[in-house]
């Protein structure tokens, strides 16, 4: 009895899978050596055919210019909101001033109603004795 061969013998079958795992190879390769982000820089590189253009430099400069802008933002936020408060401050403290001498000035107002009252009953007082 003859045994079946397992064997098959399919020569392009086998340089295709010679590619395949060529091409498996590139991508985990790309993968593993690239983060996530700079992938798509690669192949954005490998599409410029060979223009000079550096993607990837051009991208961390927009990155590093995006960084910078977001920090000078914050500190300008943080000196505009510092000035709001002092002058939020000032104008409680000149408030505070204000309604003080106005207090004053009322007590002294009654005061001084006070002393025309007995003023006024006085020279009334002194009219009936004439």
């Amino acid at each position: 009895m003859e045994r079946p061969s397992l064997e098959i013998n399919l020569p392009d079958t086998h340089q295709e899978g010679k590619l395949y795992v060529v091409d498996s190879l590139n991508n985990l390769n790309k993968l593993n050596v690239c983060p996530v982000g700079s992938q798509h820089a690669l192949d954005e590189e490998e599409n410029t055919d060979g223009t000079g253009e550096n993607t990837a430099g051009s991208n961390i400069r927009n990155q590093c210019l995006f960084f910078v802008t977001f920090i000078l933002t914050l500190i300008i936020s943080l000196v505009l909101v510092s000035f709001v408060i002092f002058l939020i401050i000032q104008t409680r403290n000149r408030l505070d001033q204000i309604s003080s001498r106005l207090i004053s000035e009322k007590k002294s107002i009654e005061e001084l109603k006070k002393m025309q009252n007995m003023i006024l009953k006085h020279l009334n007082q002194s009219r009936n004795k004439e």
